[in-house]
């Protein structure tokens, strides 16, 4: 037995999922789709300058070819956005998310740039590239990709929480600036209090919906 814990918007919480965050533990892609979504539907709401794209869609642009991304990506009015943020993994199948290794694509327009922020720096680099080029084809523009510097895990399993503070850090930057570079370095104290903060707010959403 595996009870739901939180179903909000999109995405359909259980209790493993969220038993992931007691650690040391990979998240899956339940859990960042959650935030995503959280990002773009409590945190950012009505902020137009900002589009939160999950894994699931992520990898659906990653491998489909660049001409089918209408489909995706009209609903979402991708080119009306400033910052985009997409969820990369390093999976190469084409009917789920999967993959062992998590990292943020930001594509900023003010700037016209990728910027890839890796935690083992080189893994998603070709996942990263593969999906920046065929979003610069669907969006007509010529492509600038950056590798970021940017904080390293010190294991094998945080991954997915320096996606998700890079993108708090990121997005909290891009709103008070107007752009991306020049956001430095995430701290290693927000990595470290992460999944608890995750899970508060699991539980208070959860507590919010009864």
């Amino acid at each position: 037995m595996d009870p739901v814990v939180l179903n909000f918007h999109d995405t359909l919480l259980h209790q493993s999922d969220v038993d992931l965050l007691d650690g040391p533990y990979w998240l899956n892609d339940s859990i960042i789709s959650f935030y995503f979504e959280y990002l773009e539907n409590v945190a950012y709401e009505g902020d137009r300058r900002f589009l939160f794209i999950g894994p699931e869609v992520t990898q659906c642009l990653k491998v489909s070819h660049w001409r089918d991304l209408t489909v995706f990506l009209e609903p979402l009015k991708l080119k009306q956005h400033q910052f985009c943020f997409f969820a990369v993994n390093d999976c190469e199948m084409t009917e789920k998310p999967g993959g062992t290794h998590w990292s943020l694509l930001v594509y900023s327009k003010p700037e016209n740039m990728f910027f890839h922020y890796d935690s083992s720096a080189g893994h998603n680099c070709d996942q990263a590239w593969k999906l920046a080029t065929n979003l610069s084809k669907y969006m007509s523009i010529e492509m600038e990709f950056i590798e970021t510097d940017c904080l390293q895990q010190n294991n094998c399993y945080d991954c997915g929480i320096h996606l998700l503070c890079n993108v708090d850090h990121i997005a909290n930057y891009s709103a008070r600036n107007g752009k991306v570079k020049g956001a430095g370095l995430i701290k290693p104290i927000m990595v470290n209090t992460k999944r608890s903060e995750l899970k508060e707010l699991i539980e208070s959403l959860s507590e919010n919906r009864h």
